[in-house]
């Protein structure tokens, strides 16, 4: 596995701050190495003694069932006032460790790592109890950019379309047959699903759970809108499924990491539009593990690339949405803004060509506007800036 220096480069300087780090991320995306990784850096300058890691789904802990059994683990093998650093994976096993992770905090001089398999993590209990007190920091699965480094920068070509089609889960790298890939990825699938949604909520309903979870995943970047899917099952089931039902479903697969929830936004009013949003994959092989037979969306596969991207480079995303039109994405970090079209090719399509580019037309500011495709060519044009999405993908930032 490569180093993902990225997230080592953000935590670093907390190594020794009594601050929580807090560590989020998709299942088996990458987690377990990354406090790996830590543990090398900190056994170059702190005796092993002093580090103290617990992996919840190792079945060497399956006796530290809650908080108590917690504390008195780490209560037994702290001996000294010297710092102490515990690294917790997967911690939302525990139940209410919350308040094991707070009163070693306040009592013990510790450095606490842990991470965690559900956006949850860092609310309730713990966003009161610990208030100011950690700092968290969102894992992805590998970048293209990562991949590229895992893999080797030659057949860039290959990598991407290898990259669009089952996605940057780190493990299923190891795999070179297509059929180890996708029986990896059910597997990763099927464990999220379960302990991370439909356990974890308590949904009783599993074949309906599942059929909006098949529908959302197989139909990556389009407006979703809970009316028409409600329709649908009325008239092809003849099954009364209420909007309240399906928001509160998709909900539980963005709490689980599954997918995103996309806002658009009223360009011209400068407001957030309610009712109808986009939803991208976390990664795009979950997608394919449950949608083998269906139509491949290039388009729509390529634009929940950058969506990943975006967020994994920092921004703050939106939908835009104008008066004849929607731009794909409308990026904020720093004070800044961009503005991104995607789309698969444009070539020499002038339908295609004015729909990406022609939408900037309504939009009279000074802010960068970008262009994503897979073509090769620049197709820059009237201060629009067009990028092949390979070369963006791997451009430095």
């Amino acid at each position: 596995m490569i180093k993902r220096e990225k997230y080592l480069k953000e935590i670093r300087p907390f190594y020794d701050e009594d601050l929580i780090k807090v560590i989020t991320g998709i299942r088996r995306c990458g987690k377990s190495t990354l406090l790996g990784q830590i543990v090398d850096e900190l056994k170059t300058k702190v005796d092993n003694s002093h580090i103290i890691y617990i992996n919840f789904e190792d079945v060497t802990y399956s006796d530290i069932n809650d908080f108590k059994d917690l504390n008195n683990y780490i209560i037994n093998i702290i001996n000294d006032e010297k710092k102490y650093y515990l690294l917790f994976d997967e911690i939302q096993n525990i139940d209410k460790w919350e308040k094991t992770v707070n009163s070693l905090k306040a009592t013990k001089n510790v450095s606490i790592f842990i991470t965690g398999s559900n956006s949850d993590l860092l609310s309730g209990d713990l966003a009161t109890l610990l208030s100011g007190r950690y700092v968290s920091f969102k894992m992805q699965p590998f970048t293209f950019e990562e991949v590229c480094e895992l893999k080797g920068y030659e057949n860039k070509d290959d990598l991407f379309l290898d990259y669009v089609k089952w996605g940057g889960m780190p493990q299923r790298f190891r795999f070179d047959e297509e059929k180890q890939v996708r029986t990896y990825l059910s597997d990763v699938y099927d464990s999220i699903v379960m302990k991370d949604i439909i356990k974890r909520f308590k949904i009783s309903d599993i074949d309906l759970f599942n059929r909006i979870l098949e529908y959302i995943l197989t139909t990556p970047a389009q407006v979703f809108s809970a009316d028409n899917l409600s329709l649908y099952f009325k008239n092809n089931d003849n099954r009364l499924v209420s909007k309240e039902t399906i928001y509160n479903y998709l909900e539980y697969m963005c709490r689980g990491l599954l997918i995103s929830k996309v806002d658009r936004y009223d360009i011209r009013g400068k407001r957030i539009l309610n009712g109808k949003y986009k939803y991208y994959l976390t990664d795009l092989g979950l997608g394919r593990v449950v949608g083998a037979s269906k139509k491949e969306q290039l388009g729509a596969y390529i634009e929940n690339i950058v969506y990943n991207e975006l967020i994994y480079r920092g921004y703050d995303v939106k939908i835009g949405t104008l008066d004849n039109g929607e731009v794909d994405f409308i990026a904020l970090k720093d004070g800044n803004k961009e503005y991104y079209q995607v789309c698969f090719q444009i070539g020499d399509d002038d339908k295609v060509n004015e729909r990406e580019f022609g939408i900037y037309k309504e939009i009279n500011d000074n802010y960068p506007k970008y262009v994503i495709s897979m073509d090769k060519f620049d197709l820059s044009q009237n201060g629009i800036i067009h990028k092949n999405i390979i070369n963006w993908l791997l451009e430095k930032n």
